[in-house]
């Protein structure tokens, strides 16, 4: 289908709440979900979330077996998630850096909880039921966190673990940056 241009934070329509999908297993799903497949494979994602590319709807697409973004994560099962509740299983919280494809060359040390719930549908309109832990909980409750219009600067704590990835580099990976020249 088509790889879609990334919505950029500032963009407005990034800060509203997306609406429910209420029909499954037809082409307009079909075809937005290739669309988001396509882009988050072009971009390296983790994950995506429909607002990234325009589309006020709660689809979010997560997953990888290796991702040159976060190379020392363990994989995540690739999952298309529509209309997503996430439900918190510990108040234990864990602080790591992230990225967004809309909010790129930046990273940030956010707040997430360790272990949650999360239920949805796929494109077929079938039940997902899942817990996640570590790096695969993260992503999804970053991706969701769109649905809402909520991108993640506005959960980092302490603004100086806020800046430009090439800045941080060494505080992220633990070397000098290494320009790409």
């Amino acid at each position: 289908m088509a790889v879609l241009p990334i919505v950029r934070m500032g963009t407005p329509s990034l800060a509203e709440r997306s609406v429910e999908v209420t029909e499954f297993a037809c082409q307009a799903l079909y075809d937005i979900i290739q669309d988001l497949k396509d882009s988050l494979v072009a971009y390296s994602g983790a994950g995506i979330a429909a607002p990234q590319v325009g589309i006020n709807q709660r689809i979010v697409l997560f997953g990888f077996d290796h991702n040159p973004r976060y190379p020392q994560e363990k994989p995540v099962p690739f999952t298309v998630l529509i209309n997503p509740v996430i439900t918190v299983l510990t108040e234990e919280t864990v602080d790591a850096w992230e990225g967004c494809l809309s909010l790129p060359g930046l990273r940030g040390k956010v707040p997430r909880y360790t272990k949650i719930h999360y239920s949805g549908f796929n494109e077929e309109g079938e039940k997902i039921d899942r817990i996640a832990e570590g790096f695969h909980a993260r992503v999804v409750q970053h991706e969701c966190d769109h649905l809402d219009g909520i991108l993640y600067p506005q959960r980092i704590v302490d603004m100086r673990d806020f800046g430009f990835e090439d800045i941080l580099w060494e505080r992220l990976y633990g070397v000098p940056y290494q320009s790409k020249r």
